[in-house]
């Protein structure tokens, strides 16, 4: 079955950086688009940063300029660096992906990014 499995997540400084990756398997299908979520205590679920097969990236209005979404289609894993990162990014982040041809799409079991004021 398909698998998402992420790493990077951490205890960070305000100011400071991490780098999430999250690796995709058990799908014969091609990837569609990835994408990043974040979701806080007590918050709903919410898009952060979004790439699709070609290249084409975008992001939330909050991390512009901060966070920087990449992929690499022949290990079928995204990357997301965080840079400047703020207290009000700490948040459980999860992976998301979509294939062709398919109605479903899947999501890594969430990696936990705390900032320190």
């Amino acid at each position: 079955q398909v698998q998402l499995v992420e790493s990077g997540g951490g205890l960070v400084q305000a100011g400071g950086s991490l780098r999430l990756s999250c690796v995709v398997s058990g799908s014969t299908l091609s990837i569609n688009a990835m994408g990043w979520y974040r979701q806080a205590p007590g918050k709903e679920r919410e898009f952060v940063a979004g790439i699709s097969s070609d290249g084409e990236t975008n992001y939330a209005d909050s991390v512009k300029g901060r966070f920087t979404i990449s992929g690499d289609n022949a290990k079928n894993t995204v990357y997301l660096q965080m840079n400047s990162l703020k207290p009000e990014d700490t948040a459980v982040y999860y992976c998301n992906v979509v294939f062709y041809y398919s109605l479903n799409d899947y999501w890594g079991q969430g990696t936990q990014v705390t900032v320190s004021s």
